[in-house]
């Protein structure tokens, strides 16, 4: 097992107060700075953004990562071990930068977005946000934080996603509504992709739940 992640750390501007933390997680044969090209478009200056690297290599990309092996044979193989790294990397940043897991919204894209729901959701995050991502399928049986309230979730899907269908989101949000977590939830028209519709809304919904 890898010791921890490695990330991209952008601090806000030197001299700005720290308003809260940001991560997000990139999606299946990704890597961190895919997901760190949008922080210009999300305009939120004083907010502390970490981009974790997946811990495994991508099968078909040099370049590319893995939360989790997805082939036919050995699906979720990884997961077990993700989990708890992403975990410590959250836990341990509440040490490096300051800000606790109670000032952290946690988010992804696809693979990360799986990832953000079945980590974040453990946690007593102020915020998860899943774009075009899905559930594991162990979710049902989630333990709720020591603070026994689960975080705000906000769900984003594009109509049209040929790679992780929108059926994947109305089923997540069937499930989160089951356990009484409050939540948001949109359909885009479009593919799989992060959409400039998605970060407005995103950029919304951080400004709603930390501030």
């Amino acid at each position: 097992m890898a010791k921890a992640l490695d990330f991209i750390d952008v601090p806000p501007n030197s001299g700005d107060a720290t308003k809260g933390l940001i991560v997000i997680l990139h999606g299946w044969g990704a890597n961190a700075e895919d997901v760190a090209s949008i922080v210009p478009f999300l305009q939120l200056p004083g907010y502390h953004f970490v981009f974790p690297n997946a811990p495994f290599p991508h099968p078909h990309s040099p370049i590319g990562r893995a939360w989790y092996d997805l082939s036919q044979d050995n699906m979720y193989e990884g997961l077990t071990e993700s989990r708890e790294l992403l975990i410590d990397c959250l836990q341990s940043l509440e040490n490096s930068t300051g800000i606790p897991l109670k000032q952290t919204i946690l988010s992804g894209f696809s693979q990360g977005g799986a990832m953000t729901l079945d980590v974040g959701l453990k946690l007593p995050c102020c915020g998860l946000i899943s774009m075009s991502g899905y559930l594991h399928s162990n979710i049902q049986n989630i333990e709720t934080p020591a603070t026994n309230i689960l975080p705000p979730v906000l769900i984003m899907h594009g109509k049209q996603d040929a790679v992780v269908p929108l059926q994947a989101a109305t089923k997540s949000r069937d499930v989160l509504e089951s356990l009484a977590v409050p939540l948001e939830y949109y359909e885009f028209e479009g593919g799989h992709q992060i959409s400039s519709q998605m970060l407005d809304v995103a950029r919304t919904f951080i400004l709603s739940n930390l501030t």
